[in-house]
C-alpha cells in the first residue's frame, strides 16, 4: 500500500465554473479569481428502525449539497451568468421571476508540499446574494462578496450511480487526475489560461 498523505491543506484558488444546463457538458469553463473561502456542506443523517428494545435497523439519509463561499470581488459579468440575470443598456437586474441556470463548479484545495485537491460539483444553482456596504472608517477595510449554491445529483460517466460530489488529488508537477476531474465534470480539458495574481 502507498504511503498516505497526510497534509492538512493551506490554502484555495482556481474557482471554475461552467453553464452545464440540462446536458454534462459545459458551454464554456470561466474563472472567477481571488476565491478567499469555501464550504461544502454534505447534509446527511442516521434514520435508525428499533424492534425487541433494541436498534433493529439502520439507513442514511442523505440531503443536497449546500456550498457557500466568499471572494474578493465577484465580477458582475460572473454575477449575470451564475443568477440568470437580465441586462438592458448596461443595468443588470435581480426579479422575483429570475431562474439561474445550472452550473457545474470545480476548485483546488492547495497544500505546502505542493500537491493539490480538486473538488468537482457536476450540477446545481446559485442563489442570489445579498448586498452590502459599509461606510469608510479611519482605515481601509476591504469587503467581499458571498455566495450560495445547491448541488444535486447528476449521471457522470464512469460511475454506477448518479453522483454530486467527486474528488481528486495531484501531487506536486502532476495534473493527471485535475484533467480527469474537469472531463467528468465539464465534459472539457482543463482550459489553459496564465494564472497572475
Amino acid at each position: 500500500m502507498a504511503d498516505k498523505n497526510y497534509r492538512s491543506s493551506t490554502g484555495v484558488t482556481g474557482f471554475h465554473y461552467g453553464v452545464v444546463g440540462d446536458g454534462t457538458t459545459a458551454e464554456s469553463v470561466e474563472r472567477i479569481k481571488f476565491l478567499q473561502n469555501i464550504t461544502v456542506e454534505m447534509a446527511s443523517e442516521f434514520v435508525k428502525a428499533y424492534g425487541d428494545n433494541v436498534t433493529a435497523e439502520i439507513a442514511t439519509s442523505n440531503g443536497d449539497i449546500t456550498v457557500s463561499g466568499a471572494f474578493h470581488k465577484l465580477p458582475i459579468e460572473d454575477k449575470q451568468v451564475l443568477l440568470g440575470m437580465e441586462t438592458v443598456d448596461g443595468i443588470s437586474a435581480i426579479g422575483s421571476t429570475d431562474n439561474p441556470p445550472y452550473v457545474a463548479v470545480i476548485f483546488e484545495k492547495t497544500h505546502e508540499d505542493g500537491s493539490v485537491e480538486y473538488v468537482g460539483l457536476p450540477k446545481g444553482k446559485f442563489s442570489r446574494p445579498n448586498i452590502e456596504g459599509q461606510t469608510k472608517e479611519d482605515s481601509v477595510e476591504f469587503s467581499s462578496d458571498e455566495i450560495e449554491a445547491e448541488f444535486m445529483d447528476r449521471e457522470v460517466e464512469g460511475f454506477t450511480d448518479p453522483k454530486s460530489v467527486l474528488t481528486a488529488m495531484d501531487e506536486k508537477g502532476e495534473t493527471t487526475n485535475r484533467d480527469a476531474i474537469y472531463q467528468k465534470i465539464f465534459g472539457q480539458p482543463y482550459p489553459d489560461e496564465e494564472v497572475t495574481p
